[in-house]
């Protein structure tokens, strides 16, 4: 009688569960709807014609792309500097485009998956952690602010390698808040962080930047905020997508770390150390295969699949027909097969990244070693 009792007050739990995120589905399709009544060109800023980075006029398109995160509307081009190098967005969202393309994706409609995505990574978490160790004190540093800390997941994660360290997180998204509550961060700061400089200065040994700066719209800024920020003789941890990685080349727009169009720059190894030398830092070690991500081809697979069957339920689309979501299955079966392949070769190419130190990112660890010069 007990098991029955449950199991119906099991089922009407989830009833109530689904009638409500049929409702708020719902309004937040009504929402998107009389956003894009709008158009989506209001999004994006005046082209510029230099690059951000270095001023030259050499621009080349790199490639232009859809939507393959989420299949909003809009279309987006990457340009890369013939001089240094630079590749970043041309033209550039605005920070109303920003909040737009970034909603639902980490919060919201797709706060659950990719709070599953972050809670898989610990190893790599603890790799970036240990980074750190033949640099910093046997006990750890005192304080750490991690920067684009999401939902905290790596300052979760970083405690197993620095138990005596406070963990601070800043994110403009709410998952900072819930990373408070958990208490994997003591303190969250949700904003952007060059609105934190005077407030923070020179109250942390170890800033990180993991996965964060391609996201900014202004990375030499951060950089800026960052030596004000830290303590004289503190750290600063960066990972970056590599622009220059030969995967790139070889998966065009389907290489995942394009991220478009979240990714506003991306930026090669040798225009950041040159940026952290302007600033002060000495570059004490750079990583590149460890730093490999495994999800080159497993990434090129899902944004196929994506590009060829949205999917049918999102709220920023015309209802889906009966085809459409028919077509959107019949993609989604002929790409399984395709998943146990690509991670296959993903395995490989991380076995070769690692033996080559050539993989899809990099991470850099320097010290504030003085005021330095800023462009």
């Amino acid at each position: 009688m007990r098991s029955l009792r449950a199991a119906a007050v099991t089922a009407a739990a989830s009833a109530r569960t689904a009638d409500r995120a049929e409702g708020e589905d719902a309004a937040r399709a009504a929402a998107y709807r009389a956003e894009l009544a709008a158009g989506t060109d209001r999004f994006l800023e005046p082209r510029r014609q230099d690059c951000p980075w270095c001023g030259s006029t050499r621009l080349t398109v790199r490639l232009r792309v859809p939507d393959l995160l989420q299949g909003k509307p809009g279309r987006f081009t990457l340009e890369r500097c013939g001089d240094c190098g630079h590749v970043f967005q041309n033209p550039r969202l605005t920070p109303e485009g920003l909040d737009f393309y970034y909603r639902d994706f980490y919060d919201g409609r797709g706060g659950e998956g990719a709070g599953t995505v972050f809670g898989r990574l610990g190893a790599a978490y603890r790799a970036r952690a240990e980074m750190l160790r033949p640099h910093a004190r046997v006990s750890g540093p005192d304080s750490w602010l991690d920067v684009g800390t999401g939902h905290g997941h790596f300052c979760n994660a970083a405690r197993a390698v620095w138990p005596r360290t406070r963990f601070d997180g800043l994110d403009m998204g709410d998952g900072v808040r819930a990373a408070e509550r958990r208490g994997w961060v003591e303190a969250g700061f949700q904003g952007q962080f060059p609105e934190f400089a005077d407030k923070l200065a020179g109250r942390y040994e170890v800033v990180s930047m993991y996965h964060y700066l391609e996201h900014t719209r202004d990375p030499l800024a951060e950089l800026d905020t960052a030596a004000a920020i830290l303590a004289p003789g503190g750290l600063l941890a960066i990972e970056l997508p590599d622009p220059e990685s030969r995967m790139a080349r070889l998966l065009g727009p389907a290489w995942l770390p394009w991220f478009q169009p979240q990714h506003q720059h991306l930026i090669p190894a040798a225009n950041l150390r040159e940026a952290l030398a302007d600033r002060g830092f000495t570059v004490l070690a750079e990583e590149h295969g460890p730093a490999h991500q495994g999800n080159d081809f497993v990434g090129a697979v899902a944004l196929t699949a994506t590009r060829l069957a949205p999917d049918p339920h999102r709220p920023w689309a015309p209802p889906a027909t009966p085809r459409q979501r028919a077509a959107a299955q019949a993609v989604r079966a002929a790409a399984l097969p395709l998943f146990a392949g690509a991670a296959a070769l993903d395995a490989l190419r991380t076995v070769a990244a690692r033996r080559t130190d050539g993989g899809n990112a990099y991470r850099m660890l320097a010290r504030r070693t003085g005021a330095g010069e800023r462009r």
